[in-house]
């Protein structure tokens, strides 16, 4: 079911690009006004020239990281739902750490004049706001690292690395589609960008 999601989102975003492709060049070729050609030379300029600035985002950035994070809690054994003895105290430990961790977060950002808060003293948009995914993704790598050391599923840096390597292997196809969008979307940004901001 997967497989075949994935495929239909990559053959409905290529085939969507296409189309594109072939709708910028018939309006401007019929001179529509505020449309501009992807097949023109300004076009193929702005394709090749801008296509890192076009798919980098900080949405992609949170994909990596969440996917690093989940790799390893996967790895860790920490969602396992049987559990040995000494496992259950592991827990108890774990669930100390991110106590200490969510006080550490609370400190930086609901005190007076908390140095994660914005400017003017809010938390809605500040740098902790903006950095919420980065730290819940910090979060889970924490627990789960603590988890599988203490458990003896880590006994090494390399089987961390490995299991945040897993992680990102499994977010590939997400990947994969999270290119194909961000070229469509700003292939339509460029082809009706006049007559969408107005300008």
């Amino acid at each position: 079911m997967k497989n075949r999601l994935l495929t239909f989102s990559v053959l409905l975003l290529c085939v969507a690009e296409l189309l594109l492709v072939l709708l910028s060049w018939m309006l401007s070729s019929l001179m529509v006004d505020d449309v501009r050609s992807l097949l023109s030379s300004e076009g193929i300029r702005w394709f090749l020239g801008q296509y890192t600035e076009m798919v980098q985002s900080p949405l992609l950035v949170y994909i990596l990281l969440l996917a690093m994070a989940a790799g390893v809690l996967g790895s860790s054994g920490l969602l396992s739902r049987r559990k040995a003895h000494h496992e259950r105290l592991v827990l108890y430990v774990v669930s100390a750490i991110l106590l200490g961790y969510l006080a550490v977060l609370a400190a930086l950002t609901l005190l007076p004049h908390a140095i994660l808060l914005s400017a003017t003293g809010k938390l809605f948009p500040s740098p902790f706001s903006r950095s919420l995914i980065p730290l819940t993704a910090f979060g889970v790598l924490l627990i789960s690292m603590a988890y599988g050391i203490m458990t003896r599923a880590f006994t090494s840096v390399t089987m961390i690395i490995q299991a945040a390597a897993r992680g990102l292997s499994a977010a590939a196809p997400l990947l994969l589609v999270y290119l194909l969008l961000m070229q469509f979307c700003e292939s339509l940004r460029f082809v009706f960008s006049l007559s969408l901001l107005g300008v």
